[in-house]
């Protein structure tokens, strides 16, 4: 019988994506057809859940279906984050976008980045303490205790890094094993190799231009061959999201949701806040913090589905240039080094807000002035090479709380709510990125205002 129920669900499912393709046939925006398929996939997850209940055969059966469509588009946004990084940082010094400025854009990208994170260390402080939320409260489940169990390997290996440690790994020692991303911080370092190769090429095409020439081409083929891959793959985002979000409403425990619902509450009240922090650093750029929205919208709804700043990096990207109207080599700068420092989300407000809530075990008063400066210093320092995936926002934790000489069990009992905060750390995450490129190309005269004002051509707009 549960598979006539299974049968059912994945013809709903394909009657849902067929609707999304009449929507593209119809010419329907980009930006419609992404809430399209937000709104459908949260309705028909909801329903899913409903009906047979998050941990039912039926229910797993069915998302494992979805999956081919939900985790299926992250893997194809994955697979081309390491060439799009790589080819977009090159051309940029050979089409001399960035030769000038490269001192200049990483300091202002990397400023940004960690200025932004220490303010959302702060926000957090503040709502955790207006909340009241503190740890001594929570209560230990089978699942919790599991998480913990896990989380004891990853303890030991965070604590032995120390800030130096964090900044040699960003360092490429095997450039060609961080293409196929087998670190956390690979992406940061493909940026400071294909940096080191621009480099190189400015130097041939002062004392050997003849010999530049090819490569330059060579250079130039490639990144039109991979940007026209990378908007191939943009053309699934609503089938993508659709998929993404009816896993998560189907499988969600909403009942343990609410036990936590004062967390989740003060968690999504700092995301909030800090978004609107961005709007106003963006207001004193003298840019429309509404076209921001507008332009941003369809792909922080993609970062909040997947749960993966990497895998919205080429979305980042391309909003960042089409849509904004800045270089790309200040795009990629800000995006790549957006996913391993400064995570406003996953490295600022959530280690900030389980710091204030493990303190009163460990006898410290969290209101504190001197530990609140402290605890900020910590977040920002510890800040470097968090993931830009999910799971991210967990391994920050676990290096400000082992660094203060916390209890970290407290990172396992928020398990249930876990993919619920996380997807909206996603956003803030890819937004802070994408509000470091807008800064630095305001300050470098690499932003064109004619194209961020410019209501019509969206980034995905052959999509």
């Amino acid at each position: 019988m549960d598979i006539f129920y299974i049968v059912i669900n994945l013809v709903v499912f394909a009657l849902l994506i067929g609707f999304l393709i009449f929507l593209r046939r119809k010419h329907v925006s980009f930006s419609k057809r992404v809430f399209s398929a937000l709104g459908l996939g949260i309705l028909f997850g909801v329903a899913l859940n409903l009906i047979y209940g998050s941990t039912s055969s039926v229910t797993a059966q069915s998302v494992d279906w979805f999956n081919i469509a939900g985790n299926g588009y992250v893997t194809l946004l994955q697979m081309v984050v390491m060439p799009l990084v790589f080819i977009s940082i090159v051309a940029a010094f050979t089409k001399l976008k960035i030769t000038k400025n490269i001192g200049k854009i990483s300091a202002l990208v990397i400023g940004t980045l960690l200025g932004t994170v220490s303010i959302a260390a702060f926000i957090g402080i503040v709502y955790a303490l207006v909340f009241g939320l503190d740890g001594l409260r929570l209560t230990s489940g089978a699942a919790e205790a599991a998480r913990n169990a896990a989380l004891q390997s990853s303890v030991q290996s965070v604590q032995n890094l120390s800030f130096p440690q964090q900044i040699v790994s960003l360092l490429p020692a095997n450039p060609f094993a961080d293409l196929t991303g087998t670190r956390p911080t690979s992406t940061i370092a493909v940026v400071i190799f294909a940096a080191f190769i621009g480099i190189a090429y400015l130097g041939v095409k002062r004392k050997q231009p003849d010999k530049s020439v090819l490569f330059a081409n060579l250079v130039d083929t490639l990144y039109a061959v991979i940007i026209r891959m990378v908007r191939l793959v943009l053309r699934l985002t609503p089938y993508g999201i659709l998929a993404l979000i009816a896993r998560f409403t189907a499988t969600s425990d909403y009942s343990a949701i609410l036990k936590l619902g004062q967390f989740v509450v003060a968690s999504y009240a700092a995301l909030i806040t800090m978004f609107v922090i961005h709007l106003i650093i963006i207001s004193l750029l003298k840019l429309n913090p509404a076209t921001y929205v507008r332009k941003a919208l369809p792909t922080l709804t993609f970062a909040f589905t997947s749960r993966s700043s990497a895998g919205t990096l080429p979305l980042n990207v391309e909003t960042q240039t089409r849509q904004f109207g800045i270089s790309d080599g200040i795009a990629n700068f800000a995006g790549s080094f957006g996913l391993t420092i400064g995570q406003n989300g996953c490295a600022g407000i959530y280690p900030a807000m389980l710091a204030i809530m493990a303190a009163p075990s460990a006898g410290v008063n969290p209101s504190s002035p001197s530990f609140i400066l402290m605890l900020i210093l910590v977040v920002a320092i510890s800040s470097f090479g968090v993931a830009g995936v999910g799971g991210g926002a967990t391994f920050a934790s676990l290096i400000v709380l082992s660094i203060l000489n916390f209890p970290v069990a407290i990172v396992g009992l928020l398990i249930s709510v876990e993919p619920l905060i996380d997807m909206g750390r996603t956003a803030l995450n890819v937004s802070d990125a994408m509000v470091a490129g807008l800064l630095t190309g305001r300050a470098t005269g690499e932003l064109n205002k004619d194209v961020y004002d410019q209501r019509n051509p969206e980034p995905q707009s052959a999509v």
